[in-house]
């Protein structure tokens, strides 16, 4: 894999509460440089504008899910409304402890029928959860129409993607939704490690070093 076809599968990320409407432009500037698919950002930041094939994606619901499904709805409707093109939403990752699988479907089920029209990523916290539990999550996003099922926010004390889960995601969905690996992959070993398990997108924010082959530091 080269360095502009590993570009191609990343959402260059910026989640940083501190953000800026200066550092936004910086990371969509710097997003069109490197060739990413998209980038993710806070949805306060919408509207913005991007080049010609560059995808905006925003978060819902973050970074706890701990959020009511009508409000993760709202959040994601008036997202698309202000023109993102993707949504990365996050569970409620309580109710996956506790087994309340039908209620994370329904939650998730609420922000699929708000926005129709984009793309959904499911960001289960996998670090936080068992296999069975990802295993659940999974055919729960799958059941409530999702797009993508994400790994991690970059922001949990559990930690973020692991070869581990992303291999066991992708065997779960099996080809019907993508997988999106994120969270603590700061050098290229790492992203194509994650790739060779079965991510068929990227949530970096140390994009320009991942792909020059260099250690980042930093969390998402």
């Amino acid at each position: 894999m080269t360095p502009a076809e590993l570009a191609k599968t990343v959402d260059h990320t910026l989640l940083k509460p501190e953000a800026t409407r200066a550092d936004v432009e910086a990371t969509i500037a710097e997003a069109a440089e490197l060739g990413t698919y998209s980038v993710c950002l806070s949805p306060n930041m919408l509207p913005v504008t991007v080049p010609e094939g560059l995808k905006a994606a925003v978060v819902c619901g973050f970074p706890s899910g701990k959020h009511a499904s009508e409000i993760k709805a709202a959040e994601a409707r008036l997202s698309a409304a202000q023109g993102a093109d993707e949504v990365d939403m996050v569970i409620d990752v309580g109710a996956a402890i506790e087994g309340r699988y039908a209620d994370v479907e329904a939650d998730i089920r609420a922000v699929r029928e708000a926005a129709p029209g984009v793309v959904l990523k499911v960001i289960i916290e996998s670090a936080a959860l068992n296999d069975e539990q990802i295993v659940a999550v999974c055919e729960a996003s799958r059941s409530a129409g999702a797009d993508f099922v994400k790994t991690s926010t970059g922001f949990h004390p559990a930690g973020g993607a692991s070869v581990h889960a992303v291999e066991l995601m992708a065997r779960t969905v099996g080809g019907e939704l993508g997988v999106k690996a994120s969270g603590g992959i700061r050098s290229w070993d790492d992203a194509t490690a994650m790739i060779a398990a079965g991510a068929t997108r990227l949530g970096l924010s140390s994009t320009r070093a991942v792909l020059a082959g260099e250690k980042a530091s930093g969390t998402y």
